[in-house]
């Protein structure tokens, strides 16, 4: 049996965890959980295994740059790959998140396939074929 990759998505957005949930769903053999803040995100990810993590900036309880930074600091979580989505376009933000530990840095408004893209070449899986 072929194993099935994991992904977390942390956004406190319902409308925007659905739209990430929608667009993940095209890829084979995946699961995905939903985080609906930092501090939900952080007890999903230690308590589990993921190849992939979503996460959002801006978060009530915890923040998303909070969030990568302790999930760095895990040893077991250092090498997951983790995806910003956010509204903050500005560079200080991007370089920020990227020297925590994300490994892509996305901006609102967010394209499916772009989310896509990002989580196949992260993920080291083929596109489904048609």
């Amino acid at each position: 049996m072929e194993r099935r990759n994991r992904i977390l998505i942390v956004e406190d957005s319902p409308t925007m965890r659905q739209l990430l949930v929608f667009a993940l769903k095209r890829l084979r053999n995946t699961d995905i959980t939903e985080a609906h803040d930092g501090m939900d995100g952080l007890r999903k990810v230690t308590a589990d295994d993921y190849d992939l993590a979503l996460v959002d900036i801006n978060m009530p309880v915890m923040d998303g740059l909070k969030l990568i930074s302790l999930i760095r600091d895990e040893e077991s979580l250092k090498e997951m790959p983790i995806v910003v989505i956010t509204t903050e376009g500005a560079d200080e933000d991007r370089e920020r998140a990227l020297a925590l530990g994300a490994n892509e840095y996305l901006t609102k408004p967010i394209q499916a396939n772009k989310v896509l893209q990002v989580a196949r070449g992260l993920l080291k899986t083929e596109p489904a074929s048609s």
